[in-house]
């Protein structure tokens, strides 16, 4: 087989392959949204992953990490694809068995997951059944394109890699002039392959909102706190150009977590169980948990992935009930040190039981910012807790609550390497100026946040190159649980620079110098940013 005939039958394996997937998708969007194959096979790389790759992947690619994912799935898949073509072309039908096991095999996985229903096989076997057919049908044009393709001559009785009844099968509109069969090839090969693209984009858009759960949120009207959240002092937002807002929006929170295609959760079906070494079981649904009286306040959560001056923390304003008044009605067994909480899609974290029964507001929250949770952060219920990194506290689409022990279980990121406790470090950060962005010399501000939820700041001390450190002024916080602005005036003077800034915890420590990575329990050391003054 000559390299045209080559490109050919990898084409025809890549064409049927976004077939498949496409289908795939489609049919996941419609009856399985949880189960397509990109999801399944994504989900599972996500779990069999060990922390320095998910590390590497946050610091590459950000809260784009989940679309990095997909893309270098469907890389390998075309490129499998295409070598399924080639196999088909040399061995008939070994490249349709491939992609027939590859959805039988997908499928198998699929039901493996945590949140899998009856029928979350069905979109992987679909996927790999149309994907062989249309290989199949699409390879019994490949020899006759291919001919042509090579220049040559070749009888169309000694089609080479062809049987005698594919031969046979081939119409003689095809086996005409090898124009004509190129032609038709190259039509069927396209067609087939924008047949997947559209029905890929089909599926997106059926899955777009989860349509009727996105229509129950948006005729949700939240009812009003019986303790609002504390009037945000009037100096808590310094007006520095450039300076990260005091309250995060809704669109713009940072979003870390294992799931690649955002659970659809009915508050009507909602249940939240509380059990395990506990006196009493409890269990609360969507309208009990309305009807009680809920608390407004406003919290600084962060994600333990979060590199020194990284943008994976954020701030919102929460509405919910404490977890503590339902832990009380549980009453906890003496021995118990830790929460178990699980999603509705099996992400499990381990929160100490201490944190959700102090006096933090740590809240079993329904609304952000002022309107129900977005679906991508939640909705309809979620655990918010200050003083935590999320990974062992901020369960998305949370539904249950195991009381245990840290010495009886353990959760998902545990599992992986990372501390059990996770409580979130001093940390600061310099948003204004940016780095390697060039300033005019002359009166200028370097601004920035600080937080450690449920500690608090009490000031911010920065350095302009080896000069001595210089205190900065700091806004009013809302409260303990929330970062803090805070600004510096600079007289900048032309030339290269080296900005650092390092916090002040409220017992009077300052933030370590002291460089660590994420990993096991969060980044540490002075955000530093060089700028250039013209």
């Amino acid at each position: 087989m000559g390299g045209s005939a080559r490109w050919a039958a990898a084409a025809a394996g890549v064409a049927a392959a976004l077939l498949g997937a496409g289908a795939g998708e489609l049919v996941a969007a419609l009856f399985a949204p949880t189960s397509s194959p990109f999801a399944v096979v994504g989900g599972a790389l996500i779990d069999a992953a060990p922390a320095w790759a998910k590390d590497t992947a946050i610091a590459w690619f950000g809260t784009n990490d989940k679309i990095a994912l997909l893309v270098g799935i469907g890389i390998v898949l075309l490129a499998a694809s295409a070598v399924a073509g080639l196999c088909e072309a040399r061995w008939p039908r070994s490249g349709v068995i491939a992609f027939a096991v590859l959805g039988v095999g997908v499928g198998i996985l699929a039901l493996t997951r945590p949140d899998a229903g009856f029928t979350a096989w069905v979109p992987s076997v679909l996927a790999g059944t149309a994907a062989a057919v249309a290989l199949r049908l699409l390879m019994r044009l490949v020899p006759v394109a291919a001919q042509r393709m090579q220049a040559g001559s070749t009888p169309a009785g000694t089609m080479p890699g062809v049987s005698a009844d594919e031969r046979d099968s081939v119409p003689a509109s095809v086996s005409g002039t090898g124009t004509v069969s190129r032609r038709r090839f190259l039509a069927w090969a396209t067609g087939t392959a924008v047949a997947g693209a559209v029905l890929a984009a089909a599926g997106s858009l059926a899955r777009a909102g989860s349509t009727a759960v996105t229509a129950v949120r948006e005729a949700i009207r939240l009812p009003r706190a019986a303790s609002p959240a504390p009037a945000t002092p009037a100096d808590a937002e310094l007006g520095t150009p450039g300076l990260t807002p005091l309250i995060t929006p809704n669109q713009d929170f940072y979003r870390i977590d294992t799931a690649l295609v955002v659970p659809s959760v009915d508050p009507v079906d909602w249940r939240l169980r509380i059990h395990g070494l506990v006196a009493h079981e409890v269990t609360l649904t969507w309208d009990e948990l309305l009807a009680l009286p809920l608390q407004e306040t406003a919290v600084t959560l962060s994600c333990v992935s979060n590199t020194v001056g990284g943008d994976l923390v954020g701030n919102a304003v929460w509405l919910g009930y404490p977890i503590r008044e339902l832990l009380k009605r549980a009453q906890p067994d003496a021995d118990a040190d830790m929460v178990l909480s699980t999603s509705v899609d099996g992400f499990t974290a381990g929160t100490p039981l201490e944190a959700l029964t102090d006096d933090r507001d740590a809240l079993l929250a329904i609304g952000m910012n002022g309107e129900p949770l977005p679906l991508e952060h939640g909705f309809p219920v979620r655990m918010v807790v200050p003083g935590l990194y999320g990974y062992v506290s901020a369960t998305k689409w949370v539904t249950d609550l195991e009381v245990t022990r840290f010495d009886r279980a353990t959760a998902y990121w545990t599992d992986r390497g990372w501390s059990a406790k996770g409580p979130i470090k001093l940390q600061s950060r310099i948003d204004v100026p940016r780095a390697r962005t060039p300033i005019p010399s002359g009166d200028t501000m370097i601004a920035g946040v600080a937080w450690q939820p449920h500690a608090g700041v009490s000031g911010v001390e920065v350095q302009i190159d080896d000069g001595p450190w210089q205190r900065a002024e700091l806004a009013s916080a809302i409260s303990d649980d929330t970062w803090v602005q805070w600004v510096l005036p600079w007289q900048a003077d032309a030339g290269e620079h080296e900005l650092r800034c390092r916090a002040i915890g409220s017992d009077g420590e300052a933030q370590t110098g002291a460089s660590a990575p994420p990993a096991p329990d969060g980044a540490t050391g002075w955000h530093t940013v060089a700028v250039s003054v013209g």
